[in-house]
């Protein structure tokens, strides 16, 4: 890790290393640094961007931007790109069998009611839903032109369907249509909260 190193060396050395789903505060940590180091570069390159074009902007504009793109490379990292830390590390898989992806709506996260521990139920259908919130407010919060629920629906379905074809080809998680149907379930709702809190400014 380039930036949270101490920080997470801190909490391995606490109990906190002992909770039953450490994986995934280790999985968060190492998310949260790669984004930063993306979020940098992504700034970077749009300083220069704006320089070259003389683009007038704001600092509030440029502000919400980097928010909701911090955002993506943040739920790209902890949905995809898990396992690497630089572009040249990727590895596609183009010769698996698309019979390995789950077309069949609920019936994998219906399973998960069985399961020891509930935890990866909700996280499977809960989890998606609220990642995907963000985005769903985010459209129109940082385009005067993407205020429509189309937009942030159309958005929500492109991203979705990229993280489980990114999934599918990296074999860096489960491609199935359950995520898909969450996530626009999330970004629906985010747009309804963005729509509430407009209309109340």
């Amino acid at each position: 890790m380039l930036f949270l190193g101490p920080f997470y060396n801190w909490i391995n050395s606490t109990s906190l290393s002992r909770v039953n789903h450490f994986p995934l505060v280790r999985l968060v940590v190492y998310s949260l640094d790669k984004t930063i180091l993306y979020l940098l570069i992504f700034a970077a390159l749009r300083c220069i961007w704006l320089l070259t074009t003389h683009r007038r902007t704001s600092f509030g504009h440029e502000l919400k931007l980097g928010l909701f793109v911090g955002y993506l490379i943040l739920l790209f990292v902890l949905t995809v790109f898990r396992d690497v830390y630089y572009p040249w590390q990727l590895t596609f898989h183009w010769d698996r069998p698309l019979s390995v992806i789950n077309l069949q709506p609920l019936v994998e996260t219906l399973k998960l009611r069985q399961a020891a521990s509930h935890f990866d139920l909700w996280y499977q259908s809960l989890g998606n839903i609220a990642w995907f919130m963000p985005l769903g407010f985010g459209v129109p919060w940082i385009s005067t032109h993407r205020r429509r629920l189309g937009s942030a629906i159309g958005i929500g379905l492109v991203t979705s369907l990229s993280i489980e074809t990114l999934q599918f080809l990296l074999i860096s998680g489960v491609a199935d249509i359950d995520d898909v149907i969450f996530n626009l379930i999330g970004a629906i709702l985010g747009y309804g909260f963005y729509r509430m809190w407009h209309l109340h400014r």
